[in-house]
């Protein structure tokens, strides 16, 4: 209980800086980042590998991925999952040799009982606008659900709690399930589904860079236990 007071503290005190405005012009963007965990346990112990996949925005073409690997620290608390991701998200960060213009995570932002979901939260660490796009809906009061869009690609209901707007339910392609977009830090909703829209292609109804690097999070996460496995022997 007292780490979560603290986290809430945290959460709390990081929610008063979010910006709900554009912090960048559209088109200026040249790079997105997609970011992505993967986890597994090794006896007792849980270890993640991040995955960061930087494209170019006009082209879709891979710039660069990196990824890190290691232990993770802070046990699984609902609500406050930046503190566990953070640390390896940071590390990756650290190994880029571009600088994104804006970071796409997959799982959430403002849709977060306190605004402050991994994309939110990474924003103030990055220095950079942030995005969140999940793939399976956060129920933030556990009672307000999503109404689904109409099925025609860039079709979009929001997601209204208590009178505030929290994200959007978008669907990317007829005939699929929506993604949950929700803003990070620096960035409107409306510049949110415009991008995701955007980068979104044929192959899958997510984004380009958070679908490469949910595809690298599975290559890493293999050839990181096989090495530890190796090692072993």
């Amino acid at each position: 209980m007292e780490r979560e007071a603290e986290y809430m503290a945290i959460q709390t005190e990081l929610q008063k800086k979010i910006s709900l405005c554009d912090g960048f012009e559209m088109d200026k963007l040249k790079t997105v980042a997609g970011v992505d965990l993967a986890y597994w346990n090794e006896g007792a112990e849980e270890y993640a590998v991040c995955c960061i996949v930087v494209i170019d925005i006009n082209t879709r073409e891979v710039i660069e991925k990196k990824h890190f690997s290691g232990r993770i620290e802070v046990p699984y608390i609902a609500g406050f999952l930046a503190f566990r991701e953070l640390p390896l998200v940071l590390k990756t960060v650290e190994m880029l040799e571009t600088s994104p213009d804006i970071f796409i995570f997959d799982g959430n932002g403002y849709l977060h009982p306190r605004h402050m979901g991994i994309a939110a939260h990474a924003s103030f660490y990055l220095n950079k606008p942030t995005i969140g796009i999940a793939k399976t809906y956060f129920r933030v009061d556990k009672k307000t659900d999503y109404i689904d869009p109409e099925n025609e690609a860039g079709s979009y209901t929001d997601i209204v709690i208590d009178g505030e707007v929290y994200g959007r339910a978008l669907r990317t392609h007829r005939d699929v399930k929506p993604v949950f977009v929700s803003v990070g830090n620096n960035i409107s909703l409306d510049s949110a589904c415009e991008i995701a829209m955007r980068l979104t292609d044929k192959e899958s109804h997510i984004p380009v860079p958070t679908r490469l690097a949910d595809l690298e999070t599975h290559i890493e996460r293999e050839a990181e236990k096989q090495k530890r496995n190796n090692k072993e022997k």
